[in-house]
């Protein structure tokens, strides 16, 4: 499949979604009768549609319509909402703010700490309307708020970063053990982004009950710009559903 690119160095084609269409099949099905929905952690969501972990995309009150109508949000627990009482007027405040000046604000507003009584407390507006709540933030804090929002009744947590691995190196601080963290949880763990085969089922092997497939592929998303990093979203999910195959 690969071919060389330079001396020593192969690469192989990889596809993104407006490359390919899917074909017709042998078969035709009534689409009132079909089912797209999918389970994690043995809940079922009627809608395959998972709302990203963004303080632009997920409050509170987006994640309890997402419920509703069947798919799932992620509330970011690093983000505005566990930093503020009240994060609507910091959002209001960034969207009015001038080009020139968001980047200065918004790097202001991320300085200010978390609040561990923010997180029960959004856990519990969530729940409080009878809907599932699915929390996500980095792993140096995942042990510090997993604890939190399974206490508070979390239902799901994500533990997510630009590039997640089983192995990561740092001298500066101790890395997460996420298989260790994935039996010390008693609700579902999903981790992300990961974007290979290999690492697809090193992830896998921890226990996790889903994974986030993807390096820079969202519209609002500058890692593949900006640092060069990711795969082309068909092949990425193409190559983690055949490791997840193999695995089960």
């Amino acid at each position: 499949m690969a071919e060389w690119i330079g001396i020593g160095k192969r690469a192989r084609r990889c596809y993104g979604f407006d490359e390919i269409a899917l074909v017709p099949g042998t078969q035709t099905a009534n689409p009132n009768e079909v089912d797209a929905g999918f389970s994690l952690g043995g809940m079922k969501f009627k809608v395959p549609i998972l709302a990203a972990a963004m303080d632009g995309v997920v409050d509170v009150k987006f994640a309890v319509e997402m419920s509703k109508l069947g798919g799932l949000a992620v509330l970011n627990l690093d983000g505005v909402q566990t930093r503020y009482d009240d994060p609507d007027e910091v959002l209001e405040k960034i969207a009015r703010a001038t080009p020139q000046k968001a980047t200065e604000l918004v790097q202001s507003i991320y300085t200010k700490p978390v609040k561990e009584s923010l997180v029960t407390k959004r856990i519990h507006e969530i729940k409080s309307k009878k809907a599932i709540a699915c929390v996500s933030c980095i792993p140096s804090n995942a042990w510090r708020f997993g604890a939190i929002a399974q206490d508070a009744g979390c239902d799901i947590f994500v533990v997510q970063s630009t590039v997640t691995t089983t192995r990561h190196v740092s001298k500066e601080y101790k890395a997460l053990d996420l298989a260790k963290f994935c039996r010390a949880m008693k609700i579902p763990i999903v981790i992300g982004n990961c974007v290979t085969y290999g690492v697809t089922l090193e992830l896998l092997a921890t226990g996790a009950s889903g994974l986030l497939i993807g390096i820079g592929p969202g519209a609002a998303c500058t890692t593949r710009g900006v640092l060069g990093i990711g795969v082309p979203q068909v092949t990425a999910t193409v190559d983690a559903a055949s490791a997840r195959d193999y695995h089960y």
